[in-house]
């Protein structure tokens, strides 16, 4: 096997592909929109919530309550308050989806309260939208417990307390998708290609033109690997500092940490070209390629942990997610991207990436040589 017969295919195949600019703007603006839109619409705290709040019981306590509302609304914002003087209309306006939750006060709740009797508040939320309702019951049980805080606290405090130490500061939802859409950007560039460009060109009988010259099948199936290889390279690492930038990563230009990150986007590049080549070597459709695109898109992005973490899922989908590449990239992008790791955070995923890009050469090879 001659390297610069392997050397002149990649050369070749990165000529047409630096000639197609719609295809090179393609395969990197998709994922950064991608990553724009979903970064900022999912994962953000709730804010602007209506609270219907119902006092039938018109007491001091209730009105501290009521201050306790005006105080959200007024700091973190999660739900603005609307007084009610009825709870069947304000259960009426929450069927209708005109607002989000109903506080109710009962006539005694003043009464049991001074007498230790299990004073109670009702919420009635709208459980279908479990983001928002979790939110609201989440900063009413915070006013509850301000409220069951004695007036003075005891001399020796014996109650288990728990601190909470984070030793990463607040992660925004763009910065964990980012490595996500990282490797969708390198798995559209596999795509196209790694898969449409492939068959297209075989479609033309251009990979019969080569085989009547010197070079063996194994040099054609490792030019055109390394080519894409080098494809998905450039669409990573741009994907991965302009994504950063907007982000905010912090010390992206780090050059170590950018060379773990350029290492990490190589071999996830070699992993899904090589994947990409095998599922393709034996198709000569060139409609089946865009036909499954959506599909793999399905099966490797979501399960991946890239959306959401992969301990969330049922046990079948995590057996599924041991054999998806895109399960590496992103759990090695996340420890350099979020984590700021090293190489101990990175090097079981690069070596496992690399191992399945051997298998999948390894399968096109073979394949290639029963097609041609």
């Amino acid at each position: 096997m001659k390297f610069y017969r392997i050397w002149a295919l990649i050369e070749r195949d990165m000529r047409k592909f630096f000639r197609s600019p719609a295809l090179m703007t393609a395969s990197m603006i998709f994922p950064l929109v991608q990553l724009i839109i979903l970064g900022y619409a999912f994962g953000g705290k709730i804010r602007g919530a209506t609270v219907a709040f119902v006092d039938q019981d018109h007491s001091v306590e209730s009105r501290k309550l009521e201050e306790m509302f005006n105080g959200i609304a007024a700091g973190p914002k999660t739900f603005r308050m609307i007084h009610y003087s009825s709870q069947t209309r304000a259960v009426d306006d929450l069927r209708a989806g005109f607002i989000d939750a109903v506080v109710e006060v009962p006539p005694d709740f003043s009464r049991r309260y001074f007498d230790r009797d299990r004073p109670r508040i009702a919420l009635v939320e709208d459980n279908t939208d479990q983001f928002v309702a979790s939110s609201i019951g989440e900063r009413l049980q915070q006013m509850v417990n301000a409220m069951n805080a004695p007036a003075v606290s005891a001399r020796l405090d014996q109650s288990v307390q728990l601190n909470v130490v984070e030793i990463y500061p607040y992660v925004n939802y763009i910065k964990y998708l980012l490595a996500g859409s990282i490797a969708m950007s390198i798995f559209i560039v596999a795509m196209i290609g790694g898969g449409i460009t492939f068959i297209d060109d075989k479609s033309r009988g251009l990979h019969e033109g080569y085989l009547l010259t010197p070079i063996r099948r194994s040099e054609l199936v490792f030019g055109l690997i390394g080519a894409g290889t080098l494809k998905g390279l450039m669409a990573g690492l741009i994907l991965t500092i302009v994504g950063g930038l907007i982000a905010g990563i912090p010390h992206i230009w780090n050059p170590v940490r950018l060379g773990y990150l350029c290492l990490v986007v190589l071999v996830a590049s070699l992993g899904m070209i090589s994947f990409m080549f095998l599922v393709m070597v034996r198709v000569d459709d060139p409609l089946v390629p865009r036909a499954i695109f959506g599909v793999l898109n399905t099966l490797l992005f979501f399960p991946s942990g890239a959306v959401y973490p992969v301990e969330a899922f049922p046990k079948w989908l995590r057996w599924f997610s041991v054999f998806d590449p895109f399960t590496y990239t992103v759990d090695a992008l996340h420890n350099l991207t979020i984590k700021s790791t090293g190489f101990e955070g990175i090097y079981k995923d690069v070596l496992i990436l690399l191992g399945f890009s051997a298998a999948m050469i390894a399968g096109s090879v073979m394949l290639f040589k029963r097609q041609l």
